[in-house]
């Protein structure tokens, strides 16, 4: 009879340098720990699902034609996923900590209330912070975030915000907001550790948010099911970032996406509210990068506002 196995890991790619580079700091990683490997080949021109099963004939490939969205994509490896805990893991990431999925595996089962967790994501020198996710966007707290008031030390101590600190806000000192082990409302989707147990009662990603906030929704259920989120620093993973993406769409596809949210989860009168809060927030920032020269930005915001 086969073992269950305690942890299935999903990995949606599309570029093989990064995902071999992740690949290949995996597999230490998993030793002494009953695994499965689900590679989500995104439509990639070198048919890199092949490249990794040549080298890595253990892990199971699904071959996609046409690039699909991070929800619809991981939405194909988490229903066959037959783990106890189900991981969704960026291509452009590489572990630090060759002991991180036994440790924070043994962590969950500790701590059967918890649904989610995630570990610290750092940038390429190892060492400095990224945001890993936050709390739920109420509109004070996107109003907050798109009028810069959660950037104001202390303030966000107190409103719990949808993006702690930023790494361009004059505020921010190296993440010291991630370097500490809190409860959250969502983690970032670069590291998406789920108890399978919840995962059936919540369900998986709603595939009408294409890219962004994708997480923020479906962390919601979990919560809504009474599940808790974690986010565990103990634990580093290097994240290179905004590989599949560039700036400028993912700051459409957020604000697009959380209009979609308030769709699904928020009662209607909410709704051009968000949507004047989040058009303050581009004027404001058209403003801030039109004063200090950068055109270019001004451009991604201009656009923005008209997105939404």
């Amino acid at each position: 009879m086969n073992k269950i196995p305690d942890l299935s890991v999903i990995i949606v790619s599309s570029k093989k340098d990064f995902l071999l580079d992740c690949l290949g700091t995996l597999e230490p990683a998993l030793a002494g720990i009953e695994n499965e490997i689900i590679l989500i080949d995104n439509a990639s021109i070198e048919n890199i699902g092949s490249l990794a099963k040549e080298k890595y004939p253990e892990i199971k490939v699904i071959r996609r034609e046409e690039n699909g969205g991070f929800g619809e994509n991981n939405n194909m490896g988490m229903r066959i996923a037959k783990g106890r805990f189900v991981l969704l893991l960026n291509d452009d990431t590489k572990l630090l900590d060759k002991n991180i999925f036994k440790e924070m595996v043994a962590w969950m089962d500790a701590h059967p209330k918890v649904g989610i967790s995630s570990c610290a994501l750092v940038n390429p020198d190892g060492i400095t912070y990224q945001g890993s996710g936050g709390y739920y966007p109420t509109l004070f707290r996107v109003f907050a975030w798109m009028t810069f008031l959660d950037d104001i030390p202390g303030v966000d101590r107190v409103i719990g915000p949808y993006h702690p600190l930023h790494s361009w806000s004059p505020f921010y000192k190296g993440g010291s907001y991630f370097k500490n082990k809190h409860r959250q409302d969502w983690v970032t989707g670069a590291f998406f550790l789920m108890r399978a147990e919840a995962m059936k009662e919540a369900g998986i990603f709603d595939e009408d948010f294409f890219l962004y906030v994708e997480e923020v929704e479906l962390a919601t259920r979990f919560i809504k099911k009474g599940w808790q989120i974690w986010y565990l620093p103990e634990w580093k993973i290097i994240h290179y970032g905004q590989v599949t993406t560039g700036s400028e769409k993912a700051m459409i596809f957020e604000l697009q996406n959380l209009i979609l949210m308030y769709k699904k989860h928020e009662k209607g009168w909410k709704i051009p509210i968000l949507r004047g809060i989040l058009k303050l927030g581009t004027v404001l920032r058209m403003i801030l990068w039109g004063v200090v020269g950068k055109r270019e930005v001004f451009k991604v915001y201009a656009k923005a506002f008209k997105a939404i």
